[in-house]
């Protein structure tokens, strides 16, 4: 009978042996296969924060450019005489300003910039009662704020440079 022990006991041992190697291989496949993951992952995660930057510096340019658009439409609208769409062109030109000025470190501007570009709020409300009056004055008044606006957008070194 203890033969048929030793016997019971090596079958034991073996499936011991048989679970231990399944489980070290299992353990083996889930590593390699983590790797391989990894190794499609990194490079697929770096093009795109990548991509990601290029798409923020392209939008931080068109903000800054259509500032700068709608200004230059109020500006030729209101030396044609046609006051009212350089009215609103105008007053959409210092709302958006305002939200961009007003959004800090957020902003497409730097500390520099905010500071100029918050000037010329001093003439906001002048600026649009004489497009209002259809005064002529207004033209001249927004050329001088679409020269103060580019001379602010280029006195930084790098536009899109922040604090």
């Amino acid at each position: 009978m203890s033969s048929a022990k030793q016997d019971e006991a090596t079958i034991r041992n073996s499936g011991n042996s048989i679970w231990q190697n399944r489980v070290r291989r299992l353990v083996i496949y889930a590593a390699i296969l983590v790797v391989v993951f990894l190794a499609g992952l990194v490079p697929m995660w770096w093009k795109s924060r990548t991509y990601a930057r290029e798409r923020d510096a392209a939008q931080t340019s068109l903000r800054i450019s259509t500032l700068q658009n709608t200004l230059a439409n109020a500006a030729i609208d209101a030396r044609r005489a046609e006051y009212e769409p350089a009215r609103q062109a105008a007053s959409d030109f210092f709302t958006s300003l305002g939200t961009e000025v007003a959004r800090g470190r957020d902003s497409v501007f730097n500390e520099a910039q905010r500071n100029v570009l918050r000037s010329m709020f001093d003439t906001r409300d002048d600026t649009i009662t004489l497009l209002a009056r259809s005064d002529p004055a207004a033209a001249d008044r927004l050329v001088d704020l679409y020269t103060k606006y580019r001379q602010a957008i280029a006195s930084a070194a790098t536009p899109l440079a922040h604090d």
